[in-house]
Protein backbone atom coordinates (compact mmCIF):
# COMPACT_ATOMS: atom_id res chain seq x y z
CA UNK A 1 0.00 0.00 0.00
CA UNK A 2 1.33 3.13 -0.66
CA UNK A 3 1.36 6.58 0.96
CA UNK A 4 -0.99 8.20 -1.13
CA UNK A 5 -3.57 5.42 -0.10
CA UNK A 6 -3.09 4.83 3.68
CA UNK A 7 -2.35 8.40 4.42
CA UNK A 8 -3.68 11.22 1.95
CA UNK A 9 -6.62 9.18 0.49
CA UNK A 10 -8.26 9.46 4.45
CA UNK A 11 -7.23 12.62 5.09
CA UNK A 12 -9.41 13.82 2.36
CA UNK A 13 -12.33 11.67 3.16
CA UNK A 14 -12.30 13.19 6.70
CA UNK A 15 -11.79 17.03 5.61
CA UNK A 16 -14.59 16.52 3.03
CA UNK A 17 -16.89 13.91 5.00
CA UNK A 18 -18.70 10.99 3.72
CA UNK A 19 -21.12 11.22 1.33
CA UNK A 20 -24.36 9.29 1.23
CA UNK A 21 -25.46 8.21 -2.33
CA UNK A 22 -29.03 8.43 -2.06
CA UNK A 23 -30.72 4.68 -3.18
CA UNK A 24 -32.88 4.30 -6.08
CA UNK A 25 -30.90 6.66 -8.17
CA UNK A 26 -31.17 5.12 -11.32
CA UNK A 27 -34.21 2.86 -12.98
CA UNK A 28 -33.27 0.12 -15.53
CA UNK A 29 -35.99 -0.16 -18.42
CA UNK A 30 -37.24 -3.88 -18.52
CA UNK A 31 -37.54 -3.68 -22.12
CA UNK A 32 -34.75 -2.29 -23.66
CA UNK A 33 -32.15 -2.38 -20.21
CA UNK A 34 -31.03 1.11 -20.83
CA UNK A 35 -30.35 3.04 -17.17
CA UNK A 36 -32.56 5.81 -16.64
CA UNK A 37 -32.10 8.55 -14.13
CA UNK A 38 -34.92 8.47 -11.71
CA UNK A 39 -35.95 12.12 -11.54
CA UNK A 40 -36.20 11.86 -15.24
CA UNK A 41 -38.33 8.70 -15.52
CA UNK A 42 -40.45 10.83 -12.74
CA UNK A 43 -40.88 13.46 -14.81
CA UNK A 44 -41.70 11.38 -17.85
CA UNK A 45 -44.41 9.97 -16.23
CA UNK A 46 -42.74 6.20 -15.98
CA UNK A 47 -42.20 6.22 -20.09
CA UNK A 48 -38.46 4.98 -20.97
CA UNK A 49 -37.09 7.84 -23.03
CA UNK A 50 -34.95 5.87 -25.12
CA UNK A 51 -37.95 3.22 -26.29
CA UNK A 52 -40.98 4.65 -25.02
CA UNK A 53 -41.81 1.30 -22.77
CA UNK A 54 -44.75 2.32 -20.76
CA UNK A 55 -43.40 0.89 -17.27
CA UNK A 56 -46.19 -0.03 -14.31
CA UNK A 57 -47.39 3.43 -12.30
CA UNK A 58 -48.96 3.32 -9.42
CA UNK A 59 -53.01 4.55 -8.48
CA UNK A 60 -52.13 7.61 -6.81
CA UNK A 61 -49.46 8.28 -9.12
CA UNK A 62 -52.17 8.32 -11.88
CA UNK A 63 -54.68 10.40 -10.16
CA UNK A 64 -51.86 13.22 -9.67
CA UNK A 65 -50.93 13.17 -13.47
CA UNK A 66 -54.70 13.00 -14.45
CA UNK A 67 -55.98 15.98 -11.91
CA UNK A 68 -55.24 19.80 -12.67
CA UNK A 69 -51.76 20.76 -10.62
CA UNK A 70 -52.22 16.92 -9.02
CA UNK A 71 -54.52 18.34 -7.04
CA UNK A 72 -57.76 16.04 -5.85
CA UNK A 73 -60.34 14.78 -3.06
CA UNK A 74 -60.50 11.13 -2.41
CA UNK A 75 -63.78 10.10 -1.32
CA UNK A 76 -64.17 7.51 1.47
CA UNK A 77 -65.65 4.11 -0.13
CA UNK A 78 -68.38 1.92 1.95
CA UNK A 79 -66.95 -0.70 3.76
CA UNK A 80 -67.47 -4.28 3.13
CA UNK A 81 -67.18 -7.45 4.92
CA UNK A 82 -63.31 -8.05 5.35
CA UNK A 83 -63.06 -11.90 5.19
CA UNK A 84 -66.62 -13.29 3.86
CA UNK A 85 -65.42 -17.18 4.01
CA UNK A 86 -63.08 -17.14 6.38
CA UNK A 87 -60.48 -18.19 3.17
CA UNK A 88 -56.93 -19.87 3.80
CA UNK A 89 -54.30 -20.73 1.23
CA UNK A 90 -50.47 -20.42 2.08
CA UNK A 91 -51.52 -17.83 4.40
CA UNK A 92 -54.55 -16.09 5.81
CA UNK A 93 -56.45 -13.62 3.58
CA UNK A 94 -56.69 -11.04 6.22
CA UNK A 95 -53.07 -11.07 6.14
CA UNK A 96 -52.87 -10.88 2.76
CA UNK A 97 -54.77 -7.68 3.22
CA UNK A 98 -53.18 -6.81 5.75
CA UNK A 99 -49.82 -6.43 3.95
CA UNK A 100 -51.49 -5.01 0.76
CA UNK A 101 -52.59 -1.95 2.73
CA UNK A 102 -49.23 -1.68 4.21
CA UNK A 103 -47.13 -1.70 0.89
CA UNK A 104 -49.70 0.72 -0.51
CA UNK A 105 -51.07 2.75 1.82
CA UNK A 106 -54.83 1.84 -0.03
CA UNK A 107 -57.83 -0.02 1.90
CA UNK A 108 -58.40 -1.82 -1.52
CA UNK A 109 -57.97 -2.40 -5.09
CA UNK A 110 -59.49 0.84 -6.35
CA UNK A 111 -59.44 4.56 -5.27
CA UNK A 112 -61.93 7.17 -6.57
CA UNK A 113 -61.14 10.81 -6.55
CA UNK A 114 -62.84 14.26 -7.93
CA UNK A 115 -61.30 17.25 -9.34
CA UNK A 116 -61.05 19.21 -12.33
CA UNK A 117 -59.28 18.13 -15.79
CA UNK A 118 -58.89 21.41 -17.95
CA UNK A 119 -61.37 23.30 -15.64
CA UNK A 120 -63.96 20.05 -16.12
CA UNK A 121 -65.22 18.21 -13.07
CA UNK A 122 -64.18 14.83 -13.27
CA UNK A 123 -64.61 11.52 -10.96
CA UNK A 124 -61.57 9.27 -11.59
CA UNK A 125 -61.41 5.27 -10.15
CA UNK A 126 -57.86 4.10 -10.57
CA UNK A 127 -57.10 0.31 -9.71
CA UNK A 128 -53.73 -0.53 -7.62
CA UNK A 129 -51.99 -3.80 -9.21
CA UNK A 130 -49.83 -3.69 -5.77
CA UNK A 131 -52.73 -4.99 -4.20
CA UNK A 132 -53.41 -8.35 -4.59
CA UNK A 133 -52.79 -7.83 -8.23
CA UNK A 134 -55.71 -5.35 -8.75
CA UNK A 135 -58.21 -8.04 -7.81
CA UNK A 136 -61.76 -7.09 -7.95
CA UNK A 137 -63.59 -8.24 -5.15
CA UNK A 138 -66.61 -7.16 -2.87
CA UNK A 139 -64.62 -3.39 -2.01
CA UNK A 140 -63.70 -2.96 -5.56
CA UNK A 141 -67.54 -3.53 -7.15
CA UNK A 142 -68.97 -1.21 -4.25
CA UNK A 143 -66.48 1.46 -5.25
CA UNK A 144 -67.18 1.52 -8.87
CA UNK A 145 -71.10 1.93 -7.92
CA UNK A 146 -70.09 5.08 -5.23
CA UNK A 147 -67.64 5.98 -8.34
CA UNK A 148 -70.57 6.36 -10.72
CA UNK A 149 -73.10 7.74 -7.97
CA UNK A 150 -70.69 10.41 -7.36
CA UNK A 151 -70.79 11.37 -11.14
CA UNK A 152 -73.57 11.51 -11.42
CA UNK A 153 -74.52 13.63 -8.31
CA UNK A 154 -71.61 15.91 -9.64
CA UNK A 155 -73.04 15.77 -13.44
CA UNK A 156 -69.49 14.97 -14.28
CA UNK A 157 -67.63 12.25 -16.86
CA UNK A 158 -66.09 8.91 -14.97
CA UNK A 159 -63.02 8.13 -15.98
CA UNK A 160 -61.30 4.47 -14.62
CA UNK A 161 -58.00 3.23 -15.18
CA UNK A 162 -57.97 -0.43 -15.05
CA UNK A 163 -55.14 -2.47 -14.03
CA UNK A 164 -56.11 -5.85 -12.56
CA UNK A 165 -55.86 -9.45 -12.84
CA UNK A 166 -59.19 -10.37 -12.23
CA UNK A 167 -61.60 -11.51 -9.68
CA UNK A 168 -60.57 -12.04 -6.46
CA UNK A 169 -60.16 -16.12 -5.43
CA UNK A 170 -60.33 -15.50 -1.67
CA UNK A 171 -63.75 -14.29 -2.20
CA UNK A 172 -65.04 -16.81 -4.06
CA UNK A 173 -68.80 -16.27 -5.46
CA UNK A 174 -69.05 -13.07 -3.46
CA UNK A 175 -65.79 -11.80 -6.25
CA UNK A 176 -68.00 -13.33 -9.13
CA UNK A 177 -70.77 -10.92 -7.84
CA UNK A 178 -69.04 -8.14 -8.60
CA UNK A 179 -69.01 -8.22 -12.01
CA UNK A 180 -72.97 -7.66 -12.29
CA UNK A 181 -72.48 -5.02 -9.75
CA UNK A 182 -69.91 -3.06 -11.99
CA UNK A 183 -72.10 -3.32 -15.27
CA UNK A 184 -74.85 -1.29 -12.43
CA UNK A 185 -72.44 1.42 -12.13
CA UNK A 186 -72.18 1.90 -15.63
CA UNK A 187 -76.06 1.51 -16.51
CA UNK A 188 -76.01 4.80 -13.65
CA UNK A 189 -74.12 6.83 -15.98
CA UNK A 190 -75.38 5.77 -19.00
CA UNK A 191 -79.04 6.81 -17.73
CA UNK A 192 -77.56 9.98 -16.63
CA UNK A 193 -76.26 10.47 -20.16
CA UNK A 194 -72.72 11.36 -18.65
CA UNK A 195 -69.38 9.88 -20.32
CA UNK A 196 -67.59 6.94 -19.15
CA UNK A 197 -64.07 6.85 -20.39
CA UNK A 198 -61.86 3.47 -19.55
CA UNK A 199 -58.39 3.60 -19.73
CA UNK A 200 -56.97 0.37 -20.09
CA UNK A 201 -53.42 -0.02 -18.77
CA UNK A 202 -50.98 -3.24 -18.28
CA UNK A 203 -52.29 -5.35 -17.19
CA UNK A 204 -56.18 -5.43 -17.65
CA UNK A 205 -57.32 -9.28 -17.11
CA UNK A 206 -60.06 -11.50 -16.28
CA UNK A 207 -63.50 -10.92 -14.40
CA UNK A 208 -62.83 -6.88 -15.12
CA UNK A 209 -62.29 -7.08 -18.85
CA UNK A 210 -64.93 -9.52 -18.76
CA UNK A 211 -67.37 -6.39 -17.23
CA UNK A 212 -67.05 -2.74 -16.67
CA UNK A 213 -63.49 -2.85 -18.61
CA UNK A 214 -65.11 -3.14 -22.09
CA UNK A 215 -68.58 -1.09 -21.34
CA UNK A 216 -67.36 2.12 -21.69
CA UNK A 217 -68.50 5.14 -24.02
CA UNK A 218 -64.36 5.36 -25.48
CA UNK A 219 -61.92 2.56 -24.48
CA UNK A 220 -58.76 4.12 -24.62
CA UNK A 221 -55.29 1.65 -24.33
CA UNK A 222 -51.72 2.43 -23.03
CA UNK A 223 -48.86 1.10 -25.68
CA UNK A 224 -47.74 -2.16 -25.50
CA UNK A 225 -50.54 -2.97 -22.37
CA UNK A 226 -51.77 -6.84 -22.14
CA UNK A 227 -55.66 -6.65 -22.29
CA UNK A 228 -56.99 -10.44 -22.19
CA UNK A 229 -59.31 -12.24 -20.81
CA UNK A 230 -58.14 -15.69 -20.01
CA UNK A 231 -54.12 -16.17 -20.85
CA UNK A 232 -52.76 -16.79 -23.79
CA UNK A 233 -51.30 -20.23 -23.42
CA UNK A 234 -54.74 -21.34 -22.04
CA UNK A 235 -56.25 -20.34 -25.36
CA UNK A 236 -53.93 -21.99 -27.38
CA UNK A 237 -54.48 -25.41 -25.35
CA UNK A 238 -58.43 -24.48 -26.03
CA UNK A 239 -58.52 -23.82 -29.23
CA UNK A 240 -55.42 -25.64 -30.23
CA UNK A 241 -53.80 -23.49 -32.39
CA UNK A 242 -51.29 -20.84 -31.92
CA UNK A 243 -52.09 -17.45 -31.32
CA UNK A 244 -50.72 -14.62 -33.63
CA UNK A 245 -47.93 -12.52 -32.42
CA UNK A 246 -48.92 -9.40 -30.53
CA UNK A 247 -52.41 -10.92 -29.61
CA UNK A 248 -53.60 -9.58 -26.66
CA UNK A 249 -51.75 -6.13 -26.81
CA UNK A 250 -53.36 -3.23 -27.01
CA UNK A 251 -51.84 -2.43 -30.94
CA UNK A 252 -53.30 -5.81 -31.83
CA UNK A 253 -56.89 -4.85 -30.04
CA UNK A 254 -56.90 -1.55 -31.87
CA UNK A 255 -56.25 -3.13 -34.64
CA UNK A 256 -59.29 -5.32 -34.49
CA UNK A 257 -61.74 -2.45 -33.49
CA UNK A 258 -61.53 -3.44 -29.20
CA UNK A 259 -60.11 -1.07 -28.53
CA UNK A 260 -60.60 2.96 -29.75
CA UNK A 261 -57.26 4.81 -29.58
CA UNK A 262 -54.04 3.93 -28.36
CA UNK A 263 -52.56 7.06 -26.55
CA UNK A 264 -49.20 7.64 -24.68
CA UNK A 265 -49.12 8.58 -20.87
CA UNK A 266 -47.63 11.55 -21.66
CA UNK A 267 -50.90 12.90 -23.78
CA UNK A 268 -53.31 11.04 -21.48
CA UNK A 269 -54.18 13.86 -19.82
CA UNK A 270 -55.11 16.34 -22.68
CA UNK A 271 -56.79 13.26 -24.83
CA UNK A 272 -59.24 13.20 -21.74
CA UNK A 273 -59.52 17.15 -21.71
CA UNK A 274 -60.71 16.97 -25.60
CA UNK A 275 -62.70 13.99 -24.99
CA UNK A 276 -64.87 15.60 -21.87
CA UNK A 277 -65.38 18.53 -24.11
CA UNK A 278 -66.90 16.32 -27.13
CA UNK A 279 -68.89 14.40 -24.91
CA UNK A 280 -70.43 16.93 -22.23
CA UNK A 281 -74.00 16.22 -22.60
CA UNK A 282 -76.85 18.72 -23.39
CA UNK A 283 -78.20 20.86 -20.91
CA UNK A 284 -81.65 18.78 -20.92
CA UNK A 285 -79.90 15.33 -20.44
CA UNK A 286 -79.35 16.18 -16.67
CA UNK A 287 -82.17 19.14 -15.78
CA UNK A 288 -84.51 17.26 -17.82
CA UNK A 289 -85.64 20.97 -19.33
CA UNK A 290 -84.90 22.26 -23.17
CA UNK A 291 -81.89 24.23 -23.58
CA UNK A 292 -82.00 27.93 -24.23
CA UNK A 293 -82.96 29.29 -27.26
CA UNK A 294 -80.58 30.49 -29.42
CA UNK A 295 -81.57 34.42 -30.51
CA UNK A 296 -83.91 34.61 -33.57
CA UNK A 297 -80.62 36.71 -35.04
CA UNK A 298 -78.21 34.15 -34.21
CA UNK A 299 -80.50 31.57 -35.70
CA UNK A 300 -80.52 33.11 -38.93
CA UNK A 301 -77.07 34.05 -39.44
Amino acid sequence: MSWLTEYVRPRIRTLLGQREVPENLWSQCPACQQMIFAKELEKNLKVCPHCAHHMRATAIERLGWTFDDGAYTRIELPKVPVDPLAFRDSKRYVDRLREARTKTGMEDALIVAHGTIDGHRAVVGAMEFDFIGGSMGAAVGEGLVAAARLAVLQEAPLILYTASAGARMQEGAVSLMQMPRSVIATMLLKEARLPLLIVLTDPTTGGVTASFAMLGDIHIAEPGALIGFAGARVIEQTVRETLPEGFQRAEYLHEHGIVDMIVARTDMRDMLSRLMALLRPPAEAITGEPAPAEPEDAAAA
